[in-house]
């Protein structure tokens, strides 16, 4: 991982050889088998979006497992993809039509740049396994990561998608950030499309004196 701001409160609070084992795990793995993403992107998300710029956390559940498509940001795919039906960013990008926000592409690189923290609960994946890492070595530091950000006073807006997210809303507890559940983004669920999660976020970002996030971008 590229030096950033959340580097030294990450190894203050986790133990001492859980880095070690950390890049065991991706020594090992990359060696081994095809992973997603590529191996210089796993910290995407901590490197484009600094602990002091956060102000809305994403938190998605494990890397796109097909070629191409990873980029090290939860819900983010490449901007020359061709989006289909069956991808959680043509819902997304529903939900924000509704919302009065058109987003042309996939790419979510510009929102990352704006404070969108892009966090995948497990930040690996193998080709074709769907959560294949999950319960193997990331939780620990993604979970740390989110009370971090908890930890941290400035408000945020904490979206946290489907179950396995939502599970991580009670690692916020710091009671000045705002939490937002709601369904996955898939297809195949229902209750993310009407939610109206993003304006409410900015809502929240404007009423604590925050520049919102321009969800267009």
């Amino acid at each position: 991982m590229k030096k950033s701001d959340w580097s030294e409160p990450l190894r203050k609070r986790l133990p001492k050889d859980y880095f070690t084992q950390m890049l065991a795990f991706i020594n090992q793995v990359y060696r081994e088998d095809e992973i997603y993403p590529p191996e210089e992107k796993v910290f995407a998300a901590l490197e484009l979006t600094s602990l002091a710029a956060t102000k809305v956390i994403i938190v998605g559940q494990d890397p796109y497992p097909q070629p191409g498509k990873a980029q090290g940001l939860s819900f983010s795919y490449p901007a020359d993809y061709k989006v289909t039906r069956a991808d959680s960013i043509s819902n997304i990008q529903k939900e924000l039509s509704q919302e009065g926000f058109e987003k042309k592409d996939s790419d979510l690189r510009a929102w990352a740049q704006q404070g969108v923290l892009l966090l995948n609960a497990v930040l690996t994946v193998p080709k074709g396994v769907s959560n294949g890492h999950k319960g193997k070595i990331w939780e620990p530091l993604t979970s740390e990561i989110i009370r971090i950000a908890s930890d941290d006073a400035r408000p945020k807006v904490f979206l946290l998608w489907g179950g396995d997210a939502r599970k991580k809303a009670k690692l916020v507890t710091n009671p000045v950030h705002l939490v937002i559940e709601t369904a996955h983004p898939s297809p195949i669920t229902q209750g993310f499309v009407g939610s109206g999660c993003f304006q409410e976020a900015n809502e929240f970002l404007l009423a604590t004196g925050q520049v919102p996030i321009d969800w267009e971008k």
